[in-house]
């Protein structure tokens, strides 16, 4: 019977939450920005009825649904900002604020949870326990708004917690599971490396720092070939080298930058001190002088096996077993492990892609879109599995 009703429910809002996504994509606010976002969330919020909502910080919301009847509490996370970047789709509803686009998929992740809180909202008498739904800002730029929202005190009392992405990659009416390690700590560097400059034509009168740089650029790529296991998930990238002016001079400073990925919380410790012997070595080598520093990122998604087990039960009673696709990590970033460091929690995808309907732009591209006919599968996904986590306490 319960299964019924959340069906009927659930059927009820599945349009509204394409037009909320709509909106949300027509008016994209860049990180610790939200203003407007946040101020709609909270009104739609507050239409609702049985909710008490509030603001944990200037651009972020929380909404408290408790239940009849006593129980654990659930917080479930979306995430709320757009990113730097022209979007280059043609549709009615485009961003129409230059520069700014949802080219990850949050606008969906928004109208999801504004969905699923107006079904349970529907549902108060059936709810065992609390549900507590944190609509986050700033997931894009460290050091993001999942922390900022755990200082403010949203997952005091919480005992599990839950979030999902659409996902491009993973086509419509899959959802992907991971256990255990699923998304990397993304950290950050810069090194600038110190030489002589002087005139190309007489390179022995110079201290190369193109030179220096380029060897350290292909060194630090052995902390990856040659000094950590085969075994464990690592990268080293460098993605920013700069440094000349013209043809005929050798400059003297070189500047580069990039991002370290890893699971391993032992391993990404281990890091900046792999990374700075090399660059010391190398610079010293040649006479160089350098400059190192090294930024500590989000915290690795690690999902909880228990509340894990959950999803992947959720999935197969509400979708079927073809829709199942248990992954691999990957090494994207993600600061929902910070709701993790407070809950056990696990993060999932909702299939976004769709080759026939020209969907497979990747994330952060500028004629990035999704499937909208899997907005409903989020709320579904939340939905059945609030039910499930929270009856099973």
């Amino acid at each position: 019977m319960i299964t019924e009703t959340l069906a009927s429910v659930i059927e009820t809002v599945k349009e509204e939450v394409i037009r909320w996504r709509r909106h949300f994509h027509q008016n994209p606010e860049l990180s610790f920005q939200e203003e407007k976002t946040a101020q709609f969330v909270y009104d739609t919020l507050q239409s609702f009825g049985n909710l008490k909502v509030s603001r944990p910080t200037k651009t972020s919301v929380m909404a408290r649904l408790i239940g009849e009847q006593p129980g654990k509490v659930l917080a479930i996370r979306a995430d709320m900002d757009a990113l730097p970047i022209q979007e280059e789709n043609d549709f009615e509803f485009a961003s129409k604020n230059p520069g700014v686009m949802h080219a990850c998929g949050h606008d969906g992740h928004t109208a999801m949870l504004l969905g699923t809180a107006k079904v349970l909202s529907k549902l108060k008498d059936r709810i065992k326990g609390e549900v507590r739904f944190l609509f986050q800002h700033a997931e894009e730029l460290f050091p993001g708004g999942a922390e900022e929202m755990v200082q403010a005190g949203v997952m005091e009392g919480v005992d599990m917690v839950i979030g999902a992405h659409l996902w491009t990659p993973l086509e419509s009416g899959k959802i992907g599971v991971v256990y255990g390690p699923m998304m990397a700590a993304p950290d950050t560097f810069w090194i600038t490396i110190k030489g002589k400059g002087g005139h190309a034509a007489l390179p022995q009168q110079t201290i190369d720092s193109i030179a220096v740089g380029a060897q350290v650029v292909i060194n630090l790529q052995h902390i990856v070939s040659r000094n950590t296991d085969p075994l464990d998930h690592l990268v080293v990238s460098i993605t920013k080298f700069v440094a000349g002016t013209t043809h005929n001079v050798i400059p003297g400073t070189v500047e580069m930058c990039g991002t370290v990925r890893s699971l391993n919380p032992e391993l990404r410790r281990s890091v900046p001190e792999l990374m700075e012997r090399i660059v010391k070595g190398i610079t010293e080598a040649h006479g160089a002088d350098y400059t190192f520093k090294y930024e500590y990122g989000y915290r690795p998604v690690i999902n909880d096996r228990e509340v894990t087990r959950v999803i992947e039960e959720t999935v197969r009673e509400v979708f079927g077993e073809e829709a199942l696709d248990l992954m691999k990590p990957n090494m994207v970033g993600e600061d929902f492990s910070a709701f993790q460091q407070k809950a056990p929690g696990t993060f999932f995808y909702v299939g976004a892609g769709n080759k026939d309907k020209g969907i497979m732009y990747p994330h952060h591209h500028p004629r990035f879109t999704i499937d909208e006919d899997v907005l409903e599968n989020g709320v579904k996904m939340f939905v059945h599995a609030t039910f499930k986590l929270l009856n099973q306490s």
